[in-house]
């Protein structure tokens, strides 16, 4: 339980502080042909050095997630990877010169109070091993979110980015149900092992898109949603995750408040850049 927990921390900071690297090289790039899927984008932004590192931070972010994924349940992981926005906040409050107001201070307290709540009450990871029909479901669920993502592209900014943002959550949400599936990388038998791999693409393309046009705020809230409330279900109906005993109401209390502050904190899923040019880190 405890390496589950320090393992669901550290991935929240790496993410959180990936989003502020990447920021900056993502806005720094031509927005390119507006599709809700534009690779083309992310080889764009791959050329700047700042959204290179903030890709190694993905990495290791990605393998602390699925160590923690291996040790406690799904709603866990799910709202200590939507508190990385409260480590994008300072993180940026620190680094960007971005100016944190009193009531979001008071956000990213609640979020660490959250939990603060989620540790205390969460019991075992479940040992449900997933039916064939759920790890179809999840493949199926991770093409459709590429589908939803190509038709998006035309939508106006604003549903634009609300809908990008819930299909790149929704994509990542399925990579979190995903991994407490796949036993093995070469068990090209299973679907979840296919469904993993697309749902984090579609995932990571719909957020780099989402985040080079529209409203931050919007896309990132659609991303903390899809990405926690979906699999937290999916874990406690068909994976068997559960509370210590007596302790649910603490555990679902917990959860919503963790969600409600990076919610609270969504505009910082992609911080803006300062006015002035920052000083190189090296």
């Amino acid at each position: 339980m405890l390496i589950g927990m320090i393992c669901s921390l550290g991935a929240a900071l790496c993410f959180g502080t990936a989003s502020v690297l990447q920021a900056v090289a993502t806005r720094a790039v031509e927005p390119g042909s507006g599709s809700g899927v534009d690779a083309a984008l992310f080889l764009r932004a791959a050329r700047q050095w700042r959204y290179l590192l903030g890709l190694g931070l993905d990495g290791a972010g990605f393998v602390l997630q699925i160590i923690a994924l291996r040790h406690v349940p799904i709603y866990v992981v799910g709202a200590a990877l939507a508190a990385s926005l409260a480590v994008t906040a300072v993180v940026a409050s620190r680094l960007m010169a971005v100016r944190l107001s009193p009531a979001e201070w008071c956000a990213v307290g609640v979020v660490c109070l959250g939990l603060l709540m989620l540790g205390l009450s969460a019991g075992e990871e479940g040992s449900g091993t997933g039916s064939l029909a759920l790890k179809l479901g999840l493949l199926a669920v991770a093409a459709l979110v590429l589908l939803v993502g190509a038709v998006a592209g035309g939508l106006p900014d604003g549903p634009r980015a609300l809908v990008l943002g819930l299909g790149s959550g929704t994509g990542f949400g399925v990579v979190e149900v995903s991994v407490r599936l796949v036993d093995s990388p070469w068990d090209f038998a299973n679907p979840a092992l296919y469904a993993l791999l697309l749902g984090g693409a579609a995932g990571f393309l719909l957020l780099t898109s989402a985040l080079a046009r529209g409203s931050v705020t919007v896309a990132t809230a659609g991303l903390v949603l899809g990405e926690t409330i979906g699999p937290a279900v999916v874990g406690v109906v068909w994976l068997g995750d559960r509370t210590r005993e007596g302790l649910t109401w603490l555990a679902v209390t917990g959860f919503a408040v963790a969600v409600a502050g990076s919610l609270a904190l969504s505009r910082f899923g992609e911080p803006e850049p300062p006015s002035a040019p920052a000083a190189p880190l090296g």
